[in-house]
């Protein structure tokens, strides 16, 4: 029986002109949406190749030169691009590509795609993560909007009561009649991204776990879609009172509750402005031991330590050149205060990102959206763990050019100069990702607000169907 019903509702679909439209025309631009965006990612995997070499060739054909010069004249981390970012590019065109490295500063992540855009993409980019999160929830409203108003309207529904057709097997039969077709687009824009994605070597291998997982998540979304629209239509007389429904549904939940949440978000944990942020840092690096200053309070209580450590009348004394080391514990200091304000900027991510769980008892849409980022490696969380990664090289850097200063140059010595081989000498950056075991941990409340959903969208559509008025 249930069969039966899904087979009638999918016949049906099928020879409506309406549903033949939409699928030829979400299908076209999957297509169009997936090409555009892997034409898009070759070419930024190109730039990527060629910066990074360009990078490095640069650093290590420097000329002989002091290594603390070396360290100001600094070098670049680059942010890979990875293959799901195919189907989700999250936020990676405003957070930057790279990172400027250089003694005494950690930068933010420049040269962000969003810069270089026309005014029109104000309007949105065709890209896949906005078919399947916006249009295909769409797509399901509008096929299935009418599943028990018609059959009310028609007079068929009294039919199936009086046959003794159960409120399961009649839910259970819609709803697989409105999901196959969901999922068969699905299983499309899966398949072409897929075989897409296997061509790609650049950047890492594609972890076909994730990948099947993204879209198991999004079946999950769909599913939840496919609840709320059957339980609209069972408990409205008519379908355009559905139909009017459930469009306010889509656009609340999918255009609405994110900009409110994010409102919501700033307003109760903003972020620091920009000037606020790098004046709170200048505060405490005028307070604490500047590596250039070797006359400051902080400096001339390092240098007690250290002679007294090192039984020893003079830093002329120490078994090592005093201005490296005074350099390094400098730039030790700065790192430590860079790690403080950075931090509060990731306690004040994690407050937002806790409003927008919250949230998400409001919208299917909003955790469906983080874990769509988090898997495809481009949310806030992957580019803070680039950035971190980034600072850590560069501490690694400094610390290799200043101690080499401090133990081949004498005292006083700032003519000194390091071979050219000391360039060489310090490895290139390779960013490891975060991983997904950790990203799962991470999402784990986005997993539950979604299974949540699917499970509470699912009662009410059983309960709806039950109470279904045959008038």
């Amino acid at each position: 029986m249930i069969l039966n019903i899904a087979r009638k509702e999918f016949k049906e679909l099928i020879r409506e002109g309406r549903f033949r439209v939409m699928s030829m025309a979400i299908a076209a631009l999957l297509v169009i949406a997936t090409v555009i965006t892997f034409n898009y990612y070759q070419w930024v995997n190109a730039q990527h190749t060629a910066a990074k070499e360009n990078a490095r060739n640069v650093w290590v054909s420097q000329d002989q030169k002091n290594p603390h010069s070396a360290a100001h004249y600094g070098t670049y981390a680059f942010k890979p691009k990875y293959p799901m970012s195919l189907i989700d590019q999250g936020v990676d065109k405003y957070t930057g590509l790279s990172i400027y490295l250089e003694a005494h500063k950690r930068n933010e992540a420049q040269y962000m795609a969003a810069q270089d855009q026309t005014a029109a993409s104000r309007f949105g980019d065709l890209t896949p993560d906005f078919i399947l999160l916006y249009i295909i929830p769409l797509f399901i409203i509008l096929i299935g909007f009418n599943a028990f108003t018609r059959e009310r309207e028609s007079g068929t529904l009294r039919l199936l009561k009086s046959q003794g057709v159960s409120s399961f097997k009649l839910a259970l039969g819609k709803w697989l009649g409105i999901f196959l077709p969901v999922f068969m687009v699905t299983l499309l824009v899966a398949l072409l991204s897929l075989v897409l994605l296997l061509g790609i070597r650049d950047f890492g291998e594609l972890n076909l776990g994730a990948f099947a997982l993204l879209f198991f998540f999004f079946l999950i979304y769909y599913a939840v879609y496919t609840n709320l629209t059957l339980w609209i239509s069972s408990i409205s007389k008519k379908s355009g009172v559905a139909l009017v429904v459930l469009l306010a549904i889509w656009m609340v939940s999918c255009l609405g509750m994110p900009k409110v949440a994010n409102r919501l978000a700033e307003a109760v944990h903003p972020y620091p402005t920009q000037n606020e942020f790098l004046a709170s840092i200048h505060e405490d690096e005028r307070s604490g031991l500047d590596g250039h200053d070797p006359f400051s309070m902080q400096a001339k209580k390092l240098e007690e330590e250290t002679l007294k450590k090192y039984g020893v009348d003079s830093v002329q004394q120490l078994p090592f050149n005093w201005d490296g080391l005074l350099m390094q514990k400098g730039e030790e200091h700065s790192a430590e205060i860079f790690f403080k304000h950075y931090e509060s900027l990731k306690q004040t991510n994690n407050a937002q990102t806790g409003v927008y769980r919250a949230a998400s008892v409001l919208s299917p849409y909003l955790p469906a959206r983080f874990l769509s980022m988090a898997l495809c490696r481009t949310d806030y969380h992957a580019h803070w763990h680039f950035s971190d990664a980034a600072e850590k090289y560069r501490l690694q850097m400094m610390d290799a050019l200043n101690m080499h200063f401090a133990e081949k140059a004498s005292y006083g010595d700032w003519a000194w100069k390091a071979d050219k081989s000391l360039w060489k000498e310090i490895p290139d950056f390779n960013y490891e990702p975060v991983t997904y075991a950790s990203i799962i941990q991470a999402n784990g409340n986005n997993i539950a607000a979604l299974v949540l959903w699917l499970l509470v969208s699912a009662g009410l559509v059983f309960r709806g169907v039950k109470r279904m008025n045959v008038l």
